[in-house]
């Protein structure tokens, strides 16, 4: 249960309500989530009780200090800090105020902070789409001054005989970020057919923006063999069965105080950083209608992640390498957790009205991404698409388009005759 749900939602009689709003606050939030109270272990629940004037106290503490002790004649460490006692005050306000979402482990405060680092993240991408790109650029250098310099181009198709020389020059630090990328999507996605549709889709794509950025112009065998073959298959591969692992696993808690050797003690301690429980994602795009849109859209929101952060590193002038796109990327990997379980249960649960706060959170970052793209990009990719990409997607589309039509419309309603004919058959004999 989310903590999206109201009393409605959960069912309560009406004199289990009153004796809801008659008990405390941290008994009334049990009630409201039965799986958080379940999760709850006894010999740990100090950290499940509020301590909202602690971490008042620590943290005005903590500004105290910094505001003392700096150097107040740096204005640039001053806005730096400011900054930060902002960020911080925010996230603070945010562990406190916001909901649960749909995770619990290893504690629901942990993916409040998420969504907060979300939302301040959406707030600063706004104000960047209200800036010229000269200035966006110079705000990079605000968080690096060796930022704020143009890049030089690099091309990976340069030398493209299948020679064991140029495979090994093709390999570098991003092979290891192919493989844990798609390492974190199979976690994401948890499933097997659709990682590897994705897949061959971002190697197609990367062909068809080969024209607008340089790094996607990549040979043949460094597209098929060493991406899709090697590092996305290792990814895959290894996501996939610690999927397999946790759906499998029988998930019984217990106290570290039930349990009587060290060994287990730690066991459990650790256990506290691993998923309560495990849902396994069922797709079925071919269903309904409401799901192959939804399939499509949930593809298409993945595949506008993985192009932003190249088009974004590119426009802004940040090597790929660099601190701030890791951490956009390791931002993105803890908000799509939470927000693929939410965008799952809206797309597979009929009873589910609304989409939950992450995934909400996470489809406008994306967007707004999208944007400051094509306001930044006017000027920068002057070169038409070739014919060849423009004919296609617009064959894939149409592929899609007709598929649609055909199992939702035509194919419905030729059952929907033959089963009529059949029964008006039977009635004449």
């Amino acid at each position: 249960m989310s903590g999206d749900d109201t009393l409605d939602d959960v069912g309560l009689s009406l004199q289990q309500r009153r004796v809801i709003a008659a008990t405390s606050h941290a008994q009334r939030a049990r009630h409201l989530s039965p799986k958080f109270h379940e999760s709850t272990d006894p010999t740990l629940e100090f950290f499940y009780h509020p301590r909202t004037l602690s971490v008042l106290v620590c943290l005005l503490a903590g500004f105290l200090y910094v505001a003392l002790f700096i150097d107040p004649s740096n204005d640039i460490l001053n806005t730096k800090w400011g900054l930060v006692a902002l960020c911080s005050v925010f996230i603070v306000i945010s562990v406190v105020l916001f909901r649960d979402g749909p995770f619990i482990r290893p504690h629901p405060a942990l993916w409040r902070a998420v969504l907060a680092l979300n939302v301040l993240y959406e707030m600063f991408l706004v104000f960047l789409l209200f800036q010229s790109k000269q200035t966006g650029r110079q705000m990079m250098a605000f968080f690096d001054p060796v930022l704020g310099v143009e890049l030089p181009e690099r091309s990976y198709g340069d030398n493209c005989a299948l020679t064991v020389e140029n495979v090994r020059d093709g390999i570098d630090i991003f092979v290891l970020a192919h493989s844990l990328g798609w390492f974190g999507k199979a976690l994401i996605i948890r499933n097997h057919t659709m990682c590897w549709i994705l897949s061959i889709t971002f190697e197609l794509l990367e062909y068809s923006l080969a024209h607008q950025l340089p790094n996607f112009n990549e040979c043949w065998w460094d597209h098929w063999i060493l991406d899709v073959f090697t590092c996305n298959w290792l990814g895959i591969y290894v996501g996939m069965k610690w999927c397999e692992h946790f759906k499998m696993k029988t998930y019984t808690w217990h106290g570290i105080r039930e349990i009587p050797t060290i060994k287990g003690k730690l066991s459990r301690a650790g256990a506290q950083f691993t998923p309560h429980s495990w849902t396994v994602y069922q797709w079925a795009p071919t269903r309904r209608f409401k799901s192959f849109a939804g399939f499509i859209v949930f593809a298409v929101l993945l595949m506008l992640a993985e192009l932003n952060v190249f088009y974004l590193k590119s426009l802004l002038w940040v090597p790929p390498e660099h601190p701030l796109v890791i951490t956009r990327l390791a931002l993105l990997f803890l908000i799509a957790l939470p927000s693929a379980r939410e965008y799952y249960e809206y797309y597979s649960n009929p009873r589910c009205k609304r989409m939950g706060a992450h995934c909400w959170m996470l489809i406008t970052t994306l967007l707004t991404e999208l944007l400051i793209i094509v306001k930044f990009g006017r000027g920068e990719f002057s070169e038409p698409f070739p014919t060849p990409v423009i004919a296609f997607w617009s064959l894939v589309a149409s592929i899609l388009v007709g598929f649609s039509i055909w199992q939702f419309a035509i194919a419905p309603w030729l059952r929907r005759r033959q089963s009529s004919a059949r029964t008006d058959d039977s009635k004449t004999e």
